[in-house]
């Protein structure tokens, strides 16, 4: 297996560096940043190359890559970023856990699946996908293109959910329920009916509303 080139130099770069060297049995030779943020030689013990410079030190013949971003912009930096590497030439390396259980081998490049996933038969992952620890994924679902699924999410069987969409901690998406590109579902969300694209979803905050009659069964 070549050596990985890791574009980010933030925790989610170290992460993947800890993943693809500890779990994977990969070699990590440089983390890439754009220019603008080249701040030090060194990233984690590692060479820190700009992105203009990497081709000629570390040539994409000899070299995969892996985008290590977060969700900013809803997903587009980091889809950026694998179009940019992949114009360069470089293959997109994927890190599977080996301590998820998946059933299915439809999973695209740049794919980061942390431990205690469960992608149960017949589910489609598109490229530059990340799903955090401890998700299920339900049969015959689809995740399109550049989501970022965090922890504890449960989507359950036959459902759509649209490119460049977030799922945050703890979010329940019902069965055969399609999410349109770009859906935002905010942590503890609980999504039972389609979505429309670019649509926000937060669930109802009763922290206040528990504090007020607290305060007022104390007063009684």
């Amino acid at each position: 297996m070549k050596p990985i080139v890791i574009f980010g130099a933030g925790d989610i770069a170290e992460l993947a560096d800890f993943y693809f060297t500890r779990e994977a049995g990969r070699v990590v030779a440089a983390f890439v940043v754009d220019a603008g943020y080249l701040d030090a030689h060194t990233r984690f013990g590692r060479p820190l190359v700009a992105l203009d410079e990497i081709s000629a030190r570390f040539p994409a013949a000899s070299h995969d890559a892996f985008v290590a971003l977060s969700y900013q912009s809803m997903n587009r930096l980091r889809a950026a970023k694998c179009t940019a590497l992949k114009e360069a030439g470089y293959e997109l390396a994927s890190y599977i856990s080996p301590r998820a259980t998946v059933y299915t081998k439809r999973i695209g490049e740049n794919a980061f699946i942390l431990e205690d996933n469960t992608i149960q038969p017949f589910v489609t992952i598109g490229d530059n996908v990340t799903l955090w620890s401890g998700n299920h994924i339900g049969h015959h679902s689809v995740i399109g293109s550049n989501c970022f699924i965090t922890s504890h999410v449960v989507v359950s069987g036959g459902v759509t959910i649209g490119e460049n969409s977030f799922l945050g901690v703890n979010t329940t998406i019902r069965d055969h329920v399609s999410l349109g590109a770009f859906t935002l579902v905010g942590a503890g969300g609980l999504i039972t009916k389609d979505t429309a694209a670019e649509s926000v979803h937060m669930p109802i905050d009763h922290t206040e509303e528990r504090r007020v009659k607290s305060t007022r069964l104390k007063s009684i």
